[in-house]
């Protein structure tokens, strides 16, 4: 974390008048901050003033992302600068909560948290900032006039866009059956023993089952997604949720099903309609692949009906459509810009 004494808190407006949006970076040493450096260092409508951290300051940013090199001469900074339109926090759960705490961020600077901090109605306040739920699929509306966002987590994001179509319609009456797995990167970059490559590598694991902190979020969007409808009285349909940890490093799967009258047509309507316009989530009856996801923003949905039950599958990479790709997202739908802009990326294919 940021040693107060460490700020250089400057009187530089920001740059306004439609010119760069300038960037800060906490937390840029890590997964997210890495991902976040590879979009933004080729945004076409962003300035990186500064990426903190402690622990690295004055070292090249290449010397940590090595795959860099070449692309910035950018240094790690201790130092934090209040001459930036847009603050990334990368840091883990908890701790952007205290940075918050002990700096004083200006008010005109807008921050985009990744961890799970704000996610949470009933956490989404601190000083006086509110933080703005920011799944585009769910609030783009309210994210383009928001001051902070609360970026979601990544089973969160890829369960959420599986089922909110049907939530929107007051479908989710039923239980919902959940598997998904995850790639390493989910976990972070710090060491442990589930994510040693020995213990990883040829290897499958369930963990947290039922019991998954990004349940609460889920069903927070769920509810309300459904706000017009009246839930049975036994309430909407629980969420069974079995994680899985993966032995690959990135990219989320997830099936799910519940029970539906729906024809096979319907449903496949129902989400294509609720998706449309929204320009990385993308819905098919097709058989779809971890490789066609990552190292891109889009989400892939496949829509099937099996007798009386209807089937998604919902992939996407965790580190991009899951936390830097969908924050850089919503940064472009705060100042205005294509949702698009820096996050055309490639997919590995093969």
């Amino acid at each position: 974390m940021s040693d107060t004494k460490n700020i250089k808190a400057t009187s530089t407006p920001p740059s306004g008048g439609g010119g760069a949006v300038r960037v800060g970076i906490v937390g840029g040493a890590g997964y997210t901050g890495g991902e976040m450096l590879r979009i933004l260092i080729n945004h076409p409508n962003v300035e990186i003033v500064f990426v903190h951290s402690n622990s690295n300051a004055g070292n090249h940013v290449y010397d940590v992302h090595k795959d860099l090199f070449g692309d910035t001469d950018l240094t790690f900074s201790s130092e934090l600068s209040n001459s930036i339109d847009v603050l990334f926090l990368c840091v883990g759960h908890g701790d952007a909560r205290k940075f918050l705490e002990a700096n004083a961020i200006a008010d005109h600077i807008k921050v985009i948290d990744l961890s799970q901090d704000f996610r949470l109605s009933q956490n989404s306040k601190i000083k006086s900032k509110n933080f703005t739920y920011g799944l585009p699929e769910l609030n783009r509306e309210a994210i383009k006039s928001a001051n902070n966002i609360a970026n979601p987590g990544c089973f969160a994001t890829c369960l959420q866009l599986g089922l909110l179509p049907l939530a929107s319609k007051g479908l989710l009456n039923n239980e919902v059956h959940i598997t998904a797995t995850t790639g390493s990167t989910g976990a972070g970059q710090s060491l442990s023993p589930t994510s040693h490559f020995t213990w990883r590598n040829d290897n499958l694991s369930v963990y947290k089952a039922f019991n998954h902190q990004h349940l609460n979020e889920i069903n927070q969007s769920l509810n309300q997604a459904a706000s017009a409808f009246t839930p049975p009285s036994g309430g909407w349909g629980a969420l069974n949720f079995i994680p899985y940890r993966g032995d690959f490093t990135r990219g989320i799967i997830a099936s799910m099903y519940t029970e539906s009258s729906l024809s096979e047509a319907e449903a496949l309507k129902l989400y294509q309609e609720y998706y449309a316009g929204h320009p990385f989530t993308h819905v098919t009856n097709k058989d779809i692949d971890l490789k066609q996801i990552v190292n891109t923003n889009k989400c892939f949905i496949q829509v099937k009906i099996y007798d009386n039950k209807v089937f998604i599958i919902s992939i996407m990479d965790n580190l991009l459509k899951g936390a830097s790709g969908q924050a850089v997202q919503n940064m472009n739908l705060m100042f205005g810009l294509d949702e698009s802009a820096g996050l055309r990326l490639k997919g590995v294919a093969f």
